[in-house]
């Protein structure tokens, strides 16, 4: 569809409008030499989010794939380290949806309590 524009590499920094959102200020390729900010006027707005992990701070601790997913135990939220468990999109490369990262959240939730629970 020609009125549908898909920009990669943008963040939305902020929106605008006096009756309901009529803009959207952006960031193009941010935290890089050739940054660029500027103000789009928009009909509407799907923000993509998640689609990256955001796992740096535990690479040094937890094992990641070459797309930063940290590694767990198959079907589990289970890392490596016991007591240490991972869910939603930062350990889901295949599905990255809230509702699933809803479900891995209430998977460790009841992992990390039996795992607590055992070492009474």
């Amino acid at each position: 569809n020609d009125k549908i524009e898909i920009l990669f590499e943008h963040n939305v920094v902020g929106l605008f409008g006096d009756n309901g959102v009529e803009g959207i200020h952006l960031v193009k390729r941010a935290h890089e030499a050739d940054e660029e900010h500027y103000d789009l006027a928009v009909d509407g707005l799907f923000l993509a989010i998640g689609h990256q992990p955001n796992s740096e701070i535990f690479k040094s601790y937890l094992d990641t794939n070459e797309a930063g997913y940290i590694i767990t135990e198959n079907g589990t939220p289970r890392t490596k380290i016991p007591g240490v468990f991972a869910a939603g999109d930062v350990a889901d490369p295949h599905y990255r949806q809230a509702i699933t990262a809803a479900g891995s959240g209430c998977k460790a939730a009841i992992e990390a309590e039996r795992y607590l629970s055992e070492r009474r």
